[in-house]
């Protein structure tokens, strides 16, 4: 029997296949892939972050899964992939967090943290006897003077955006942040350009239930989960906006038809 080429090249973390790949941390970046929709969208007196919690059972308390999670008084991350290495990433991000605070006697900035995340995570894919961490992170803040967001994938690699989205739904979220995201838009804003890149990509079933709010300002610098009432509010408003929008595409649809 021939054997793949690949075989023999994804069996530890620390082999490189001929044409220079990873095989385990690509698979890593399967299991995100595979993850809940997050979402980060920054405006520009704050950051937004947004997660779709995916309900498999109508017997799951919903509460108790947490996808979105305080890391300091000014940083919250969302996360995407296998739940369980987040919250390991999430408890070490806690303790560099409160390291900082003692050593320096000052809050950790937004991207020193989002570093230290990505190098731990880069140690796991060059020493053989462990994996790669299956989990990718948005990580929000503010710093003295902007608010700050940052991806982190599986491999350690950091980049900063202006909106950016991790997990199944990524690919319909991004084409609509590339389209609709504008620099001056505010906290309001942004979360309503969220809320409706989550509206159509699940085709309208958006629960208040099932959905997770996290936003920091830079006005009091503190970040905090919207409690479900507040994201009932929103889920109210983008139905609204959304349905009215439906009905002027049908009705001009329906006017152009009648033209010819």
């Amino acid at each position: 029997m021939q054997m793949t080429p690949q075989m023999g090249y994804d069996r530890a973390i620390t082999v490189f296949s001929p044409d220079g790949r990873l095989f385990q941390v690509e698979y890593a970046r399967e299991a995100v892939k595979r993850g809940t929709t997050a979402a980060g969208v920054k405006a520009k007196n704050g950051v937004v972050l947004l997660v779709d919690k995916r309900i498999t059972s109508r017997l799951i308390e919903a509460e108790s899964i947490e996808k979105i999670f305080q890391i300091d008084d000014h940083i919250g991350v969302a996360t995407s992939g296998l739940v369980a290495d987040a919250r390991a990433l999430v408890d070490r991000a806690r303790v560099e967090a409160q390291v900082n605070m003692v050593s320096y006697d000052e809050p950790i900035g937004v991207e020193v943290i989002a570093k230290k995340i990505c190098d731990h995570k880069q140690t796991y894919t060059q020493y053989g006897g462990v994996r790669p961490y299956g989990t990718a992170l948005l990580i929000a803040g503010v710093d003295d003077s902007r608010p700050r967001l940052f991806e982190s994938d599986p491999s350690g690699a950091l980049l900063e955006y202006k909106a950016t989205a991790i997990g199944a739904g990524r690919n319909a979220f991004m084409e609509i942040f590339e389209a609709d995201y504008h620099e001056d838009m505010d906290i309001d804003a942004a979360i309503m350009l969220g809320m409706k890149a989550l509206y159509t990509s699940t085709e309208g079933k958006v629960d208040a239930a099932t959905l997770e709010l996290g936003v920091v300002t830079l006005d009091d610098r503190q970040f905090r989960k919207l409690s479900e009432e507040e994201v009932a509010g929103f889920v109210s408003r983008v139905r609204e906006e959304l349905k009215d929008n439906v009905k002027e595409e049908s009705a001009d649809s329906e006017s152009e038809e009648s033209e010819e």
